[in-house]
């Protein structure tokens, strides 16, 4: 007597071939997602699951040509960062920790809330990538060499980014006062 699995080996794709498939397009399709969701990492990490996920399930069905799969997995991607909108709008508004945390608190002065305000708005101005990077090595404490590593990016483009964003929120700051 043998134990049947969860899942039907005609209906989905052999595990060493989904691990191909993300070590190739996994980086390319990331990027991707994280322009879509405005540089927001977990959201893309989420997308980039399921569009992984889906990608498992069809099995056979996935074009056999490199570009043709790559074509089907873009398209699998922005329909999943499509369909993760319209469920967002569809509840109340999140509030993302950074927002949770940073939220005046009663004992607050009025100064430390509008420097609160004013810091807040000038990370709002930043290009996402900035931002992501800002977060990534401020809030996170990640090094230069793990964010580049996750981004799949260069360890100067990194410390560029870095530094313009840096300069743009000093001077954000500065007109305030």
């Amino acid at each position: 007597m043998t134990i049947e699995t969860t899942h039907s080996k005609a209906s989905t794709m052999d595990d060493r071939r989904i691990a191909e498939i993300y070590a190739e397009h996994g980086p390319v399709l990331r990027r991707f997602l994280l322009g879509l969701t405005n540089g927001e990492w977990h959201s893309a990490e989420d997308l980039l699951q399921e569009t992984m996920v889906r990608a498992w399930r069809s099995g056979d069905r996935l074009p056999t040509d490199e570009k043709g799969l790559r074509t089907w997995l873009f398209t699998v991607g922005r329909r999943t960062a499509i369909d993760a909108a319209r469920r967002r709008k569809a509840r109340p508004t999140e509030v993302s920790l950074a927002a949770a945390t940073n939220m005046a608190r009663p004992d607050d002065t009025a100064g430390t809330v509008l420097a609160g305000q004013s810091l807040r708005r000038a990370l709002r101005d930043l290009r996402p990538a900035q931002r992501l990077l800002l977060t990534q090595l401020y809030a996170q404490g990640m090094t230069v060499e793990q964010a580049a590593e996750r981004l799949d990016i260069p360890a100067g483009t990194v410390r560029s980014r870095v530094h313009y964003a840096l300069r743009a929120v000093r001077a954000a700051l500065a007109d305030l006062n």
